[in-house]
């Protein structure tokens, strides 16, 4: 016998990796310049040159015992202070490594901080659609109910009076995502602050605190003058959860952190609870190499310039066919309304006539609409317009 739950999530079919395997196979049958993969959304630009540096210099200098050796539970006091120490820089608050605690990257993070914050069967976790998928496992499978708060499809911001609909003496926290998977949009420092304002008064009502656990992997990948409001500046509980997949470009390496205020209400045993949550996951002692570079390069930032252009192309050029989008201000992804309102049809008659994989928007919590991830060359993206054009002419 096995677990049924954990047997249900493994067989479940994944839209996104169900178009990637068959974007591979076409390609094997119709070249890779005739399939259009938009699936993935996997970093398409470089390491920043001082990562690919510093791992030279820590392998050639460093005692190799020491370099793959186990570091704390938590991480290495240097890198975490290394860390602090840009979080603190940017957004002048006094941050201390010891609130920090290192991960595997941001999916640990974040299962790590629901864990510790499902207390029991009835706790419930939200979140704001469009939502990355896996919120959906991340949360059931660890004990919580997940409220869904319903999209804004005219923004993508959050509206608050859904959110103030579906708080309840159960809620323990609500996960926002800025910039946000799928939909590329940054939400306002006016939308937190308000929903900031709205948890401090629901949790002296319920008189315990709701927390904000903010999923922030795409932190770093904005656009123009945009700027991503830090939440831990705006709402005191407020739980960060982060990666360097696609800031430094490392989506393989495997780290990233949650950051547990100081300030926050019941913070030390917060903190005590994802360190707990991390052992039984065995997700503790990320790679020490790893570890060693982030100490070398929290400063680093991405250069944008070649996701920039993607994302004015494609934008541009799907609404001038008259595709129905919000211009993303971050991350990597555009999010499009389908024509014909119906978001798989679309996405299938793309795949089968064309070549065209995108993907459909219901397990974002957000039907009738399609990502497309233009962390892709700018080649493909020019060379794929005849088909978007196409499939506008067609599902009209």
């Amino acid at each position: 016998m096995v677990n049924q739950t954990f047997y249900d999530l493994g067989t479940a079919p994944s839209v996104i990796r169900r178009l990637f395997a068959y974007g591979l196979e076409q390609a094997k049958i119709v070249g890779r310049e005739n399939v259009f993969d938009y699936s993935l959304g996997n970093p398409s630009i470089p390491a920043p040159k001082k990562v690919n540096e510093s791992i030279h210099k820590l392998v050639d200098e460093t005692d190799s015992i020491q370099l793959h050796g186990y570091s704390m539970a938590p991480g290495f006091e240097e890198p975490r202070a290394a860390i602090a120490a840009d979080l603190s820089r940017r957004f002048g608050l006094d941050i201390r490594s010891s609130e920090l605690f290192l991960t595997c990257g941001a999916a640990p993070a974040l299962i790590s901080v629901i864990k510790a914050l499902v207390v029991d069967g009835d706790s419930e976790i939200m979140v704001i659609a469009p939502f990355f998928p896996e919120y959906a496992p991340f949360i059931t499978a660890n004990g919580g109910k997940m409220v869904v708060v319903p999209a804004d499809t005219n923004a993508f911001q959050v509206q608050l009076d859904e959110v103030e609909q579906r708080i309840t003496p159960h809620t323990q926290a609500i996960i926002v995502n800025s910039p946000n998977n799928p939909s590329g949009v940054v939400y306002t420092e006016e939308t937190l602050r308000g929903l900031a304002a709205l948890l401090e008064r629901k949790s002296a009502e319920y008189g315990h605190p709701i927390y904000i656990i903010a999923d922030e992997p795409y932190r770093e990948l904005v656009y123009g003058d945009v700027t991503v409001p830090f939440i831990p500046c705006l709402y005191r509980n407020t739980i960060v959860c982060y990666s360097y997949s696609k800031s430094l470009s490392l989506p393989g390496e495997r780290i990233g952190y949650v950051y547990v205020p100081g300030f926050a209400d019941d913070s030390a045993a917060v903190y005590a609870a994802v360190s707990g949550a991390a052992r039984v996951m065995g997700h503790v002692c990320p790679p020490t190499l790893m570890q060693k570079v982030i100490q070398l390069c929290a400063g680093e930032r991405p250069d944008l310039a070649a996701y920039d252009e993607n994302r004015n192309l494609l934008y541009n050029s799907l609404r001038e066919m008259g595709y129905e989008c919000a211009k993303p201000d971050g991350a990597f992804y555009l999010f499009v309304k389908a024509p014909n309102g119906d978001a798989n049809a679309f996405s299938e008659k793309a795949k089968l006539d064309y070549n065209l994989l995108v993907v459909p928007a219901d397990g974002f919590g957000c039907p009738g609409y399609f990502r497309l991830s233009y962390c892709v060359s700018n080649d493909m993206i020019r060379r794929s317009l005849p088909a978007f054009r196409a499939m506008m002419k067609e599902c009209r």
